[in-house]
């Protein structure tokens, strides 16, 4: 049996306000060509499909469109979990047209898959976190465990635990749900495991909702179960996890979210598997519709310059720029009227520390006039004046001390 892991697509997301669903459109243009020319028989969808739990309109609709053809209307399996970013029950809310499509869609837990014939594969039993389905000849087991949040997670372990078991770690919960749910494998079936977690050690980028806090939410992964392949979803870096028997892995991402996703490729999961057997796990590298760039310039001319010899290059930018003044609002103007696609435009100010003691003792200056350094320090552009005047009113001062202050329009 062949088999696909992908995870983090987050539909709907933006880098600074710019949207990014054109690239995820060609992200699942792509998955579609690769589930068809890999002949792939399941697809594991490991959390995180949409970026906020209130997607836009158009994300939905690109989800939808999408499933269906990777379902191949029935004919191919496809089991899909909720991660931390998604809405459980928006999630699983076209659960009963997706069944006959073949799509299986799991909010939480204690979510349970209907059984029956769809299309070319059969689930044959399931219960809370787990489903048994028949796919041409295989038999398939996989655990299931949606993203467990505390709220979650006590609502499954209430049910019968006592009051020792309920102040176990967050890890040890976990675990004890895999240990109890694992004695559903068997020898002769294809054992599997699709959860969105966060497992100690992984490698985590700036793009990521942090789910953990202190690492109390982090899972050891000694207390994975003994699954032939374990998906997981929630990094956006692929990796294999480090103390999981080489057997658990983050498919990560398919786009760079983030700058610091930069230095390395994204890439899906293909993994050849038999019972009893050691898995082929495989990654096929995605393409980068719009890659994300660091430019470092020396100098405003520096910047203009770079962004005119790159102007028709299809990427986003995040520009730093080194200066020893404040950058005018005429000059950003001019880079994001070359460059459509700056991120983000980060002056590097290189005063020299004589001049510090060129600045007037501070309490010597009025609250604007605060306002107007700190601003200039913090971000090295000058502050609108729309953005003073609001400033002003907020602490109730008036036009008199707003005219002292040489703001550029």
């Amino acid at each position: 049996m062949r088999i696909l892991h992908t995870s983090d697509w987050h539909l709907g997301k933006s880098l600074e306000g710019y949207s990014r669903l054109p690239e995820q459109e060609q992200f699942l243009d792509e998955l579609v060509e690769i589930v068809e020319r890999e002949k792939i028989d399941l697809i594991l969808v490991a959390g995180d499909i949409y970026d906020h739990s209130n997607p836009p309109a158009a994300a939905e609709k690109l989800f939808y469109q999408s499933m269906k053809r990777l379902s191949k209307d029935g004919q191919r399996a496809v089991i899909v979990i909720a991660g931390n970013h998604d809405n459980p029950d928006r999630l699983t809310a076209a659960s009963p047209l997706a069944y006959e499509h073949g799509i299986v869609l799991l909010g939480t837990p204690k979510s349970v898959a209907h059984t029956g014939k769809y299309g070319g594969f059969e689930i044959v039993e399931s219960g809370q976190g787990y489903i048994k389905l028949i796919i041409g000849d295989e038999k398939v087991v996989a655990i299931t465990l949606p993203y467990p949040s505390e709220k979650r997670l006590n609502e499954i372990i209430s049910i019968e635990a006592d009051e020792e078991e309920m102040q176990l770690s967050y890890s040890q919960r976990i675990g004890q749900i895999f240990s109890d749910l694992s004695k559903h494998f068997s020898e002769d079936s294809i054992n599997l495991v699709l959860s969105h977690l966060y497992m100690l050690g992984g490698e985590e980028c700036d793009s990521e909702r942090q789910i953990q806090l202190g690492g109390s939410m982090a899972v050891e992964a000694s207390l994975l179960p003994s699954a032939q392949y374990i998906a997981l979803g929630h990094l956006h870096r692929p990796q294999t996890v480090v103390g999981g028997q080489n057997r658990a892995f983050y498919s990560g991402s398919p786009l760079q979210y983030s700058k610091s996703e930069i230095n390395y490729s994204k890439c899906v999961y293909k993994i050849d598997i038999e019972p009893g057997q050691e898995p082929l796990v495989q990654p096929i590298y995605l393409k980068n519709y719009k890659p994300i760039e660091v430019w470092k310039c020396c100098g405003i001319e520096e910047a203009l310059n770079r962004c005119q010899e790159q102007a028709q290059k299809d990427i986003w930018v995040y520009l730093e720029i080194e200066t020893d003044r404040v950058l005018t609002r005429d000059e950003i103007k001019a880079l994001r009227d070359i460059r459509k696609d700056i991120v983000e435009i980060r002056p590097l100010l290189t005063i020299e520390e004589n001049k510090e003691d060129e600045i007037e003792n501070l309490s010597e200056l009025n609250m604007i006039e605060l306002f107007n350094n700190f601003y200039i320090k913090d971000s090295g552009v000058q502050p609108s004046r729309e953005l003073v005047e609001m400033f002003s009113q907020i602490i109730g001062e008036e036009g008199e001390e707003n005219e002292a202050i040489n703001v550029e329009d």
